[in-house]
């Protein structure tokens, strides 16, 4: 059985699009199309045009962190940069350091990092390169839900604007779809379908203060809760609305 099917979606530079979907419907399959870690059965998948490769134009962000072990923060963030003259390599280094937030913590080492603190740094790796696509897979499942709230609004400030890259953000929440996309689509069990499409509006602030907020909640659970349940083999267990 394919994975995927009939899937034709475009995501632009400045914008998240957020994935939501049941376990096993495809989402992460999706993100290793993109990054062309694997390429499509039939149909095409183009980047910037061209068929994507692995680490040309686009970056992933995964939910473990990655971080090496036996490297202190500065250097798994110069690792990202095998190519860069050394020079330029730390300026770029120290400058995503400070965009999110992490500068004193340069000589650490990840096992002295907070959750938040890993997930920052690997969202700072990721950034380093300077991608025209940032892949996330549930980059934020494991923090708490202060920490989660917290990357998502420094994720919107980060990606913000004509210059900031595409973003593919693979969830399971509800709410966090929500926050973090511009616009959400909606993927059914396997084979992966988009069954629906939504564009968020300017919230302007908090998300959840805005009088459109518990509508489309309503309807994303709405479409959620038809989706699954109409699959005798979904777990729909696997969403939660948590922020």
């Amino acid at each position: 059985m394919a994975v995927l099917e009939d899937i034709d979606l475009t995501v632009n530079k400045g914008e998240v699009l957020a994935v939501l979907g049941p376990s096993g419907c495809g989402k992460s399959t999706l993100l290793r199309l993109l990054a062309g870690l694997i390429r499509p059965a039939e149909g095409k998948v183009t980047l910037n045009d061209a068929p994507p490769s692995p680490g040309k134009g686009s970056s992933i962000v995964f939910q473990n962190y990655r971080l090496l072990p036996w490297k202190n923060l500065r250097d798994n963030l110069a690792f990202a940069l095998p190519d860069w003259p050394e020079p330029q390599r730390r300026e770029r280094v120290d400058q995503v350091l400070r965009l999110v937030g992490l500068t004193r913590f340069a000589e650490t080492w990840p096992a002295k990092l907070s959750g938040g603190m890993k997930q920052r740094a690997a969202l700072a790796r990721a950034l380093a390169p300077r991608p025209d696509f940032l892949l996330m897979d549930e980059p934020f499942a494991a923090l708490d839900a202060q920490a989660r709230e917290l990357m998502q609004q420094e994720l919107r400030q980060l990606v913000s604007g004509p210059d900031g890259p595409g973003v593919v953000f693979v969830t399971h929440s509800v709410d966090e779809a929500l926050v973090l996309g511009h616009r959400i689509i909606l993927l059914s069990p396997r084979p992966g379908r988009i069954v629906a499409r939504l564009s968020t509006p300017d919230w302007g602030g908090d998300p959840r203060d805005h009088p459109d907020w518990p509508e489309l909640r309503r309807r994303m659970w709405q479409q959620l809760r038809e989706s699954v349940l109409n699959d005798p083999n979904s777990d729909f267990h696997h969403f939660d609305g948590r922020p």
